[in-house]
Protein backbone atom coordinates (compact mmCIF):
# COMPACT_ATOMS: atom_id res chain seq x y z
CA UNK A 1 0.00 0.00 0.00
CA UNK A 2 1.63 3.46 -0.93
CA UNK A 3 0.74 6.57 0.90
CA UNK A 4 1.19 9.86 0.09
CA UNK A 5 2.25 13.15 2.12
CA UNK A 6 2.19 16.54 1.38
CA UNK A 7 3.45 19.84 2.66
CA UNK A 8 2.67 20.47 6.63
CA UNK A 9 0.77 17.58 6.33
CA UNK A 10 1.36 14.40 9.18
CA UNK A 11 0.41 11.33 9.78
CA UNK A 12 1.16 8.13 11.36
CA UNK A 13 4.42 9.81 12.37
CA UNK A 14 5.79 10.86 8.76
CA UNK A 15 6.32 14.52 8.73
CA UNK A 16 7.26 17.09 6.33
CA UNK A 17 9.14 19.78 6.04
CA UNK A 18 10.52 22.47 3.63
CA UNK A 19 7.96 22.05 0.79
CA UNK A 20 9.28 18.18 0.65
CA UNK A 21 6.49 15.72 -0.49
CA UNK A 22 7.49 12.45 0.95
CA UNK A 23 5.75 8.81 -0.17
CA UNK A 24 6.44 5.62 2.10
CA UNK A 25 5.95 2.57 0.33
CA UNK A 26 6.11 -1.14 1.83
CA UNK A 27 7.56 -3.40 -0.62
CA UNK A 28 8.12 -6.37 1.70
CA UNK A 29 6.52 -8.07 4.73
CA UNK A 30 7.98 -11.37 5.76
CA UNK A 31 9.29 -12.78 8.96
CA UNK A 32 12.65 -11.84 9.47
CA UNK A 33 15.31 -9.18 10.49
CA UNK A 34 16.90 -7.46 7.67
CA UNK A 35 20.33 -5.75 8.60
CA UNK A 36 21.94 -5.52 5.69
CA UNK A 37 20.84 -4.52 2.03
CA UNK A 38 22.64 -4.11 -1.29
CA UNK A 39 21.19 -2.31 -4.52
CA UNK A 40 21.77 -4.08 -7.50
CA UNK A 41 20.04 -3.93 -10.87
CA UNK A 42 16.79 -2.07 -9.89
CA UNK A 43 16.52 -4.31 -7.16
CA UNK A 44 16.89 -4.32 -3.29
CA UNK A 45 18.78 -7.09 -2.01
CA UNK A 46 18.85 -8.64 2.06
CA UNK A 47 20.25 -11.06 3.66
CA UNK A 48 18.73 -11.95 7.69
CA UNK A 49 17.01 -14.16 10.01
CA UNK A 50 16.63 -17.43 9.49
CA UNK A 51 19.17 -18.53 6.28
CA UNK A 52 17.00 -15.81 4.18
CA UNK A 53 18.41 -14.23 1.54
CA UNK A 54 16.55 -12.41 -1.65
CA UNK A 55 15.08 -9.51 -3.91
CA UNK A 56 12.38 -7.13 -4.39
CA UNK A 57 12.34 -5.23 -7.83
CA UNK A 58 12.05 -1.84 -7.15
CA UNK A 59 10.09 -0.89 -10.09
CA UNK A 60 7.63 -4.01 -9.38
CA UNK A 61 7.69 -4.73 -6.09
CA UNK A 62 5.83 -7.59 -7.09
CA UNK A 63 8.74 -9.70 -8.79
CA UNK A 64 10.70 -10.75 -5.55
CA UNK A 65 12.32 -13.62 -4.82
CA UNK A 66 13.71 -15.34 -1.86
CA UNK A 67 16.15 -18.50 -1.01
CA UNK A 68 17.14 -20.35 1.81
CA UNK A 69 20.89 -20.48 2.14
CA UNK A 70 21.38 -22.85 4.65
CA UNK A 71 18.90 -25.60 6.49
CA UNK A 72 21.01 -24.58 9.83
CA UNK A 73 18.52 -21.19 10.06
CA UNK A 74 21.96 -18.80 10.55
CA UNK A 75 21.76 -15.26 11.40
CA UNK A 76 23.26 -13.16 8.09
CA UNK A 77 23.62 -9.22 9.15
CA UNK A 78 26.46 -8.48 6.11
CA UNK A 79 26.03 -8.19 2.76
CA UNK A 80 28.30 -7.26 0.02
CA UNK A 81 28.66 -7.22 -3.58
CA UNK A 82 31.05 -6.91 -6.51
CA UNK A 83 30.49 -7.23 -10.44
CA UNK A 84 29.39 -11.16 -10.50
CA UNK A 85 28.74 -12.29 -6.94
CA UNK A 86 27.15 -11.22 -3.83
CA UNK A 87 28.54 -12.33 -0.16
CA UNK A 88 27.75 -12.60 2.97
CA UNK A 89 28.67 -13.97 6.26
CA UNK A 90 26.41 -15.24 9.26
CA UNK A 91 26.70 -13.97 12.93
CA UNK A 92 28.33 -16.62 15.51
CA UNK A 93 30.67 -19.71 14.95
CA UNK A 94 31.71 -21.41 12.78
CA UNK A 95 31.19 -18.35 10.29
CA UNK A 96 30.40 -19.47 6.98
CA UNK A 97 31.47 -17.26 4.12
CA UNK A 98 28.88 -17.88 1.61
CA UNK A 99 29.12 -16.44 -2.15
CA UNK A 100 25.60 -16.07 -4.49
CA UNK A 101 26.28 -15.93 -8.20
CA UNK A 102 24.45 -12.82 -9.60
CA UNK A 103 22.94 -15.10 -12.42
CA UNK A 104 21.95 -18.27 -11.08
CA UNK A 105 21.68 -17.12 -7.34
CA UNK A 106 23.56 -20.31 -6.35
CA UNK A 107 24.88 -19.94 -2.90
CA UNK A 108 28.32 -21.80 -1.98
CA UNK A 109 30.28 -21.65 1.07
CA UNK A 110 33.94 -20.21 0.07
CA UNK A 111 35.66 -19.92 3.67
CA UNK A 112 34.80 -21.12 6.99
CA UNK A 113 36.18 -19.31 10.38
CA UNK A 114 35.91 -22.15 12.81
CA UNK A 115 37.11 -19.83 15.93
CA UNK A 116 34.76 -19.93 18.63
CA UNK A 117 34.47 -16.27 19.11
CA UNK A 118 34.16 -15.50 14.92
CA UNK A 119 31.35 -12.80 14.58
CA UNK A 120 31.15 -10.54 11.42
CA UNK A 121 29.97 -7.10 11.70
CA UNK A 122 29.99 -5.77 8.59
CA UNK A 123 31.69 -6.82 4.88
CA UNK A 124 32.27 -3.40 2.48
CA UNK A 125 33.58 -3.69 -1.08
CA UNK A 126 36.13 -1.63 -2.08
CA UNK A 127 36.68 -2.88 -5.81
CA UNK A 128 35.65 -5.41 -7.31
CA UNK A 129 38.66 -7.43 -6.80
CA UNK A 130 39.15 -6.29 -2.71
CA UNK A 131 36.70 -6.77 0.36
CA UNK A 132 36.99 -6.40 4.48
CA UNK A 133 34.85 -7.98 7.06
CA UNK A 134 35.21 -7.10 10.39
CA UNK A 135 34.87 -9.89 13.36
CA UNK A 136 35.06 -9.50 17.22
CA UNK A 137 38.43 -10.12 18.45
CA UNK A 138 40.12 -13.51 19.38
CA UNK A 139 41.68 -14.02 22.94
CA UNK A 140 44.25 -12.03 21.68
CA UNK A 141 41.98 -9.39 21.16
CA UNK A 142 44.33 -8.63 18.12
CA UNK A 143 42.20 -7.00 15.60
CA UNK A 144 40.28 -9.36 13.46
CA UNK A 145 39.81 -8.73 9.68
CA UNK A 146 38.94 -11.26 6.55
CA UNK A 147 40.57 -9.85 3.31
CA UNK A 148 38.75 -10.44 -0.25
CA UNK A 149 41.86 -10.71 -2.79
CA UNK A 150 42.05 -12.13 -6.36
CA UNK A 151 38.96 -14.40 -5.81
CA UNK A 152 39.38 -15.40 -2.36
CA UNK A 153 39.25 -14.80 1.54
CA UNK A 154 42.03 -15.43 3.67
CA UNK A 155 42.80 -13.41 7.02
CA UNK A 156 44.12 -10.31 7.30
CA UNK A 157 46.94 -10.68 9.77
CA UNK A 158 47.25 -7.47 12.49
CA UNK A 159 49.32 -6.80 15.24
CA UNK A 160 46.76 -4.03 16.84
CA UNK A 161 45.43 -4.64 19.68
CA UNK A 162 42.07 -3.85 20.61
CA UNK A 163 41.13 -2.43 23.86
CA UNK A 164 39.42 -4.02 26.46
CA UNK A 165 35.84 -4.04 26.06
CA UNK A 166 36.13 -2.62 22.39
CA UNK A 167 33.99 -4.66 19.66
CA UNK A 168 31.61 -3.30 17.00
CA UNK A 169 27.94 -3.56 16.26
CA UNK A 170 26.50 -5.66 13.54
CA UNK A 171 23.60 -3.20 13.48
CA UNK A 172 23.10 -2.37 9.94
CA UNK A 173 26.84 -3.47 7.42
CA UNK A 174 28.34 -0.04 8.11
CA UNK A 175 30.47 0.15 10.28
CA UNK A 176 33.37 -0.15 7.38
CA UNK A 177 33.71 2.33 4.59
CA UNK A 178 35.87 3.33 2.21
CA UNK A 179 37.11 6.56 -0.10
CA UNK A 180 40.05 6.38 -2.43
CA UNK A 181 43.38 5.40 -0.54
CA UNK A 182 41.30 4.63 2.72
CA UNK A 183 39.56 2.56 4.63
CA UNK A 184 37.73 3.25 8.18
CA UNK A 185 36.31 0.87 10.51
CA UNK A 186 34.23 2.30 13.55
CA UNK A 187 34.73 0.62 17.00
CA UNK A 188 32.21 0.66 20.33
CA UNK A 189 31.52 -0.59 23.51
CA UNK A 190 34.08 0.32 26.86
CA UNK A 191 35.97 2.05 23.96
CA UNK A 192 35.19 3.75 20.28
CA UNK A 193 37.40 4.52 18.68
CA UNK A 194 38.39 4.64 14.63
CA UNK A 195 40.40 2.84 12.75
CA UNK A 196 42.29 3.81 9.66
CA UNK A 197 43.78 1.91 6.92
CA UNK A 198 45.92 3.13 4.21
CA UNK A 199 45.09 0.64 1.15
CA UNK A 200 48.11 1.35 -0.48
CA UNK A 201 50.33 -0.16 1.77
CA UNK A 202 47.75 -1.81 4.40
CA UNK A 203 48.90 0.87 7.40
CA UNK A 204 47.12 1.19 10.05
CA UNK A 205 46.46 4.32 12.45
CA UNK A 206 44.05 4.67 15.30
CA UNK A 207 42.37 7.58 16.29
CA UNK A 208 40.58 8.41 19.65
CA UNK A 209 36.58 9.99 19.31
CA UNK A 210 34.54 11.83 21.84
CA UNK A 211 31.28 9.82 21.02
CA UNK A 212 29.73 8.52 23.71
CA UNK A 213 31.37 5.12 24.77
CA UNK A 214 32.39 3.01 28.33
CA UNK A 215 29.52 0.48 28.48
CA UNK A 216 29.06 -2.37 26.16
CA UNK A 217 26.46 -1.21 24.33
CA UNK A 218 27.49 2.52 23.39
CA UNK A 219 29.59 3.79 20.89
CA UNK A 220 29.46 4.38 17.33
CA UNK A 221 27.31 1.87 15.49
CA UNK A 222 27.30 3.08 11.56
CA UNK A 223 30.05 5.49 9.35
CA UNK A 224 29.25 6.70 5.96
CA UNK A 225 32.01 8.97 4.04
CA UNK A 226 31.62 11.19 1.13
CA UNK A 227 35.10 11.35 -0.01
CA UNK A 228 38.39 11.11 1.64
CA UNK A 229 38.05 14.00 4.03
CA UNK A 230 34.37 13.94 5.19
CA UNK A 231 32.78 11.76 7.03
CA UNK A 232 29.90 11.27 9.61
CA UNK A 233 29.68 8.79 12.41
CA UNK A 234 25.91 7.67 14.55
CA UNK A 235 25.47 5.38 16.96
CA UNK A 236 24.47 5.97 20.68
CA UNK A 237 23.49 3.14 23.36
CA UNK A 238 20.72 0.54 22.75
CA UNK A 239 19.91 0.32 26.17
CA UNK A 240 18.64 3.96 26.60
CA UNK A 241 17.18 4.86 23.04
CA UNK A 242 16.00 8.47 23.67
CA UNK A 243 19.15 9.33 24.77
CA UNK A 244 21.34 11.64 22.40
CA UNK A 245 24.36 13.11 23.90
CA UNK A 246 27.62 12.68 21.93
CA UNK A 247 26.38 10.27 19.33
CA UNK A 248 26.51 12.14 16.38
CA UNK A 249 29.51 13.40 15.07
CA UNK A 250 31.38 14.28 11.95
CA UNK A 251 35.18 14.68 10.34
CA UNK A 252 36.91 16.85 7.92
CA UNK A 253 40.06 15.35 8.05
CA UNK A 254 40.45 11.82 7.27
CA UNK A 255 39.13 10.14 10.21
CA UNK A 256 42.03 11.64 12.52
CA UNK A 257 39.46 13.84 14.39
CA UNK A 258 35.73 14.09 15.18
CA UNK A 259 33.38 16.92 15.95
CA UNK A 260 30.12 16.05 18.04
CA UNK A 261 27.33 17.29 16.20
CA UNK A 262 23.35 18.04 17.32
CA UNK A 263 24.07 16.89 21.34
CA UNK A 264 21.07 16.49 22.88
CA UNK A 265 18.94 17.76 19.85
CA UNK A 266 18.40 14.81 17.63
CA UNK A 267 16.45 11.90 18.13
CA UNK A 268 18.72 9.51 19.62
CA UNK A 269 20.33 6.09 19.37
CA UNK A 270 20.75 5.62 15.92
CA UNK A 271 22.27 2.65 13.97
CA UNK A 272 22.86 3.31 10.04
CA UNK A 273 23.73 6.73 8.21
CA UNK A 274 23.83 7.50 4.29
CA UNK A 275 25.02 10.33 2.44
CA UNK A 276 22.87 11.35 -0.34
CA UNK A 277 24.76 10.72 -3.65
CA UNK A 278 26.01 14.13 -5.49
CA UNK A 279 25.53 15.98 -2.16
CA UNK A 280 29.08 16.56 -1.01
CA UNK A 281 28.35 15.63 2.34
CA UNK A 282 25.15 17.89 2.69
CA UNK A 283 22.64 16.19 2.92
CA UNK A 284 22.17 12.37 5.31
CA UNK A 285 19.66 10.65 6.03
CA UNK A 286 19.67 8.60 9.23
CA UNK A 287 17.64 5.89 10.79
CA UNK A 288 17.10 4.24 14.37
CA UNK A 289 14.78 1.90 15.86
CA UNK A 290 12.77 4.56 16.57
CA UNK A 291 12.89 6.77 13.80
CA UNK A 292 14.07 8.43 10.81
CA UNK A 293 16.00 11.34 10.40
CA UNK A 294 17.46 14.23 7.68
CA UNK A 295 19.99 16.76 7.99
CA UNK A 296 20.46 19.37 5.15
CA UNK A 297 23.68 20.81 6.69
CA UNK A 298 26.47 18.17 6.57
CA UNK A 299 24.95 16.86 9.65
CA UNK A 300 24.83 19.70 12.45
CA UNK A 301 21.26 19.60 12.53
CA UNK A 302 18.56 17.17 12.22
CA UNK A 303 15.07 16.64 11.64
CA UNK A 304 12.73 13.76 12.16
CA UNK A 305 10.92 12.83 9.10
CA UNK A 306 8.98 9.96 10.56
CA UNK A 307 8.51 8.03 13.56
CA UNK A 308 8.10 4.82 12.28
CA UNK A 309 10.08 2.13 14.26
CA UNK A 310 11.49 -1.50 13.89
CA UNK A 311 14.20 0.33 10.78
CA UNK A 312 17.85 -0.95 11.55
CA UNK A 313 19.63 0.16 7.95
CA UNK A 314 19.26 2.44 4.99
CA UNK A 315 20.58 3.23 1.11
CA UNK A 316 20.07 5.55 -1.08
CA UNK A 317 18.83 4.45 -4.39
CA UNK A 318 18.75 7.91 -6.04
CA UNK A 319 19.02 11.58 -5.40
CA UNK A 320 15.02 11.48 -4.13
CA UNK A 321 14.40 7.60 -3.59
CA UNK A 322 16.15 5.50 -0.31
CA UNK A 323 15.41 2.16 0.97
CA UNK A 324 14.64 1.26 4.49
CA UNK A 325 14.75 -2.50 5.65
CA UNK A 326 14.69 -3.99 9.37
CA UNK A 327 12.12 -6.16 11.85
CA UNK A 328 9.61 -8.08 9.32
CA UNK A 329 9.95 -4.96 6.49
CA UNK A 330 11.36 -3.35 3.48
CA UNK A 331 9.64 0.18 2.88
CA UNK A 332 10.91 3.18 -0.03
CA UNK A 333 10.52 6.11 0.54
CA UNK A 334 10.55 9.06 -2.21
CA UNK A 335 11.68 13.11 -1.40
CA UNK A 336 11.14 15.42 -3.74
CA UNK A 337 11.88 19.22 -3.29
Amino acid sequence: MKKTFSLLFSCAGLLVFSQQIVSFTPVLNDKISIRAIEINDNKVWYSGTGSKFGYVDLKDSKNQKQIVLSDKKLEFRTLGQNKDSFYTINVGSPGYFYKIDKKDLKPEVVYTDTVKTAFYDALHFVNDQLAYTFSDADQDNLLKLAVYQKGKWKMFRSNLALKSGEAAFAASNTNIASAKDFLWIATGGKASRILRMNLKNEKLEVFETPFIQGEPSQGMYSIDFYNADFGIAVGGDYTKQDANINNIATTNDAGKTWQIQASGKNAGYTTCVKIKPGSKGKEIISVGDQHISYSSDFGKTWKKISEEKGFFVCEWVDGNTIVFAGNSKISVMKLKF
